[in-house]
Parts: C-alpha cells; sequence; structure tokens
C-alpha cells in the first residue's frame, strides 16, 4: 500500500487535469474554481486508474473526487451499470446522486438512478429495465436487486464505497462483502473515510488491488496524546478514576486494571456514582464479552474496565481517554494502552494514577520515553459548574432475532426512521449476530423507541426489545 501524503498542492487547477474541454467548461459553470485538498491529492491518481483509500470527511469535496473519475471511465452508448457508489444512507445517496447527475451534463444522456431502501421495489425494478450508467445506493437494496437479478454488474469497472466506516458502523460489511462478490474482479475500487478504524483496512485489504492512501495531513499537531500523572494512595485510587471522568468529561474512556478484582472493584465504585461503567477481563463468556464491546463501541458505555489480556485486539473508534488505574509493570504494554487513545485525527488524554510504590516503574517509562512525565494535583480535579452526572449519548436495545430470521441492518434502520418516525441521525451503530441484533439509539429517544419498536414490526415480523 503506497501513500500519497498531500498538504497544499501547487497544481490545484481542474485545468491541470486530464479531462475533456466539455468537461472543464461544465465544471466552471458550476462554480467549481479550484480543488480542494482532498480533490487534489486524489483525482490524478484516480483518473490514473489507481485504487485509493481517502481519508476524508463530509464536505470536504469528496463526492467530485470518485465522481469525476468514474464519468471519465463511463462508455456513454453502453447501456449497462458501470459504476456503483454505496452509501450508508438514503440521504447521502440521494445527494451523491444530485451531485454526479450535474457533474455529468458535460455528456449527454448519461443515467443515474438512486436504489435505497425505504422505496419500493417495483419501479426501481422499471427504471433499471430501461438502462443506467451508474447506481447509487445503500447496500441491503443493492443487495435486493442482485437477488432479483433486476440488477447485474458484469459492466462494472468503478466501484465506490463512500463512508466506509459509517456503513461498518452500521452493520453492513456482510452485505458489503456480497455485492462485492457480484462485481468483476477487474475494476478500479474507490473508498472514502473519515476515521480509519482496522474493519476499514480489512476491507481494503479484501478488495482492493495495490491502493494508493490518501490522508490530508495540514491539522495534525506533533502529538496529539496529552499525558498526564497522578498521585495516588490505595484508598483513594479507585475514588480518583470518578474525578477524573468527572473533570475531563470524555465521551467513551478505556480504563486499564491490572487485575481482574481490581475491574470489578472500580466498576462497582463507578456505578455507584451512577457512571455507566461495564467490566471486560477472562472470566466473561463469550456472550458478555460480545454485549460488553457492542454497548461500548456505540458509545452507549461511558467507560470500559478492562485487563491488559481482555482488552488485546481492541480497537475502538473515537476513544477520547485511557486511565491507566494501575501502573504496569511492563513499559511496553503502557505504551499499548496509551496508544489506543489519539487515533486518526483525533486528540486523546492518557491518565494515570501512581501510588509511591509505583515511581520505579514511572521511572522506567520516563526512561523509555525520554522525557519526564508531566505531574498534576488530584486537587484540581473538580466538576465544571452546574454540570450533570456524565451520561453516555446513547443506549443499546436489543432485538431478539438476527441473521437466522434474515434481518438486516437497513430492515432495523428503516422500521425506526420509515416506519416509526425517528430520524437517521439519532440512530447509531446496527450489529446483527446470529440470534440478536443490537441497535444503538440517542439517548433521549430510547424508551421511546423501545416500546414502539415492541408495539410494531421488523421486516413485517413482531419482534421482542429490551434495553440493555
Amino acid at each position: 500500500m503506497t501513500e500519497s501524503t498531500a498538504g497544499t498542492p501547487a497544481a490545484s487547477d481542474f485545468s491541470s487535469l486530464p479531462l475533456s474541454p466539455a468537461v472543464l467548461a461544465n465544471l466552471a459553470s458550476l462554480g467549481y474554481e479550484r480543488m480542494t485538498p482532498i480533490q487534489a491529492a486524489s483525482l490524478p491518481l484516480a483518473l490514473a486508474g489507481k485504487d485509493l483509500i481517502c481519508q476524508a470527511k463530509t464536505g470536504s469535496g469528496k463526492t467530485a473526487a470518485f465522481a469525476l473519475p468514474l464519468l471519465a471511465n463511463l462508455n456513454p452508448r453502453r447501456f449497462a451499470v458501470q459504476a456503483l457508489v454505496l452509501c450508508p444512507t438514503r440521504e447521502l445517496a440521494e445527494q451523491v446522486t444530485q451531485e454526479i447527475r450535474r457533474l455529468a451534463r458535460a455528456e449527454d444522456n448519461i443515467k443515474v438512478l438512486t436504489l435505497t431502501g425505504g422505496a419500493t421495489l417495483r419501479p426501481q425494478t422499471a427504471s433499471l429495465a430501461h438502462g443506467a450508467h451508474v447506481v447509487v445506493g445503500t447496500p441491503g437494496r443493492i443487495l435486493d436487486h442482485l437477488g432479483r437479478e433486476s440488477l447485474t454488474l458484469e459492466a462494472l469497472n468503478t466501484l465506490v464505497l463512500d463512508e466506509a466506516d459509517r456503513m461498518l458502523d452500521m452493520g453492513f460489511a456482510e452485505d458489503i462483502a456480497q455485492v462485492i462478490q457480484h462485481a468483476p474482479k477487474q475494476r478500479q475500487t474507490l473508498l472514502f473515510s473519515a476515521t480509519y478504524p482496522e474493519g476499514v483496512t480489512q476491507l481494503a485489504r479484501r478488495y482492493m488491488r495495490e491502493p494508493q492512501e490518501v490522508k490530508l495531513t495540514e491539522r495534525h499537531a506533533t502529538s496529539k496524546i496529552r499525558q498526564r500523572f497522578y498521585e495516588v494512595t490505595e484508598s483513594n485510587r479507585l475514588h480518583a478514576v470518578g474525578l477524573l471522568l468527572n473533570h475531563y468529561r470524555p465521551v467513551s474512556t478505556l480504563a486499564f486494571c491490572n487485575t481482574k478484582q481490581q475491574c470489578r472493584d472500580l466498576v462497582a465504585v463507578l456505578q455507584a456514582e451512577g457512571i455507566v461503567a461495564l467490566e471486560l477481563h477472562g472470566d466473561l463468556d463469550q456472550r458478555d464479552r460480545d454485549q460488553v464491546l457492542i454497548q461500548f463501541a456505540n458509545r452507549s458505555c461511558s467507560v470500559l474496565v478492562a485487563t491488559d489480556v481482555a482488552a488485546r485486539g481492541l480497537d475502538i473508534a473515537q476513544l477520547e481517554a485511557v486511565i491507566n488505574v494501575d501502573i504496569t509493570p511492563d513499559v511496553e504494554v503502557h505504551t499499548h494502552r496509551v496508544g489506543r487513545t489519539g487515533r486518526g485525527d483525533e486528540a486523546g488524554w492518557a491518565f494515570s494514577l501512581a501510588s509511591m510504590e509505583e515511581m520505579g516503574r514511572v521511572g522506567r517509562i520516563d526512561e523509555m520515553q525520554g522525557r519526564a512525565s508531566e505531574w498534576h494535583p488530584l486537587s484540581e480535579l473538580t466538576p465544571p459548574p452546574g454540570a450533570e452526572p456524565l451520561h453516555p449519548p446513547m443506549v443499546t436495545l436489543q432485538i431478539m432475532g438476527g441473521r437466522k430470521e434474515k434481518i438486516r441492518p437497513g430492515d432495523v434502520l428503516g422500521a425506526l426512521t420509515k416506519d416509526l418516525g425517528f430520524a437517521a441521525a439519532q440512530i447509531g451503530k446496527i450489529n446483527v449476530n446470529d440470534f440478536s441484533t443490537y441497535v444503538a439509539v440517542e439517548r433521549g429517544i430510547a424508551d421511546r423507541a423501545c416500546a414502539k419498536l415492541n408495539a410494531g414490526k421488523v421486516k413485517g415480523k413482531s419482534v421482542r426489545v429490551r434495553r440493555l
């Protein structure tokens, strides 16, 4: 995997790209004056036919960064689907369709179709029968059409995965894999993602050919992880964790303990203070472990208290803080713990609580890092005035029924948004397991969503739902 890092490129005019005069004239008429940083970094590579992984947020100009290459790859005289864009939501798919249509005006008769859930299948099938060059859709609905053979991808030459991290968050990994099985091996794949969790790396490894990586480096601080040490006694160590949480108020915190017993004790202390905390250690069975990780990853638990062994291999996106409740005797383990936060563009806090007996361990950490640790007094930890107790933003609902009942993430999203009237923005991650489905919803709607789902239907069937 090659990496291309872009600061501010000199050639930021669209005229520097191998585009036809008609396309350049259309871009000018649409008000595209100069390339955004993501366009300048990715378009020369994409137009040269390379597979690309681009780290880009909504609003960075990413739609044009994939729309121009997919349009350049089209043969307008061939009425077959030559480009497919997968998006996480109906709303995004509609926006992307509109933008591709505007950019396609330079060519006559480029047909762009949107295929998403929440609309009936028959009109979509009829539109497909008339032929389309570009299809934009959500993974579940695309899969439906592939299954009915109303959509074929034999002529596909460009596949775009837009907001790949969000699609994985919503549980679409399996659907994406099945869609890609219908696509030709010889194709260009363009992947766009705001963050870069392990799941996105796995997608790239499985489905891309020597992808070039485009990351914009303009706004990275030298060190995104701020470390602070606090001296504690054994008697106030666990209480100090609550002080840190209420003072800094991170949304998600991973707290490391050296023993299982310390994990249990800390969770009991935090829960008594009204903080939503869960434990992760070797005594949990697989089902409990899965439920704990789902709740933490979807931001419906503020603190995950874990031993090093249990946390091995965990990669949680948007982890605001790590707390070393005990200092580990192994300096490499300390580095590994601290490195869980501050991933991608994000800044993170790493707090360490050390008693007098652990100062030798802190000395070894200082030696390894080549600098003295930054110490702060516990007395400075005061919650902001008028602060509510720390609550996670989301709540997890468990639906009894999963893959065995053929439930897919899109079915749950559709039931909550189309049938029950909640906004897509109020719904978080959706995880479908064999026998259960877990959906994160905003805390303020959790009880209503639970009651309405229990009274309503998912995929035409009544379901039992409980709040975890």
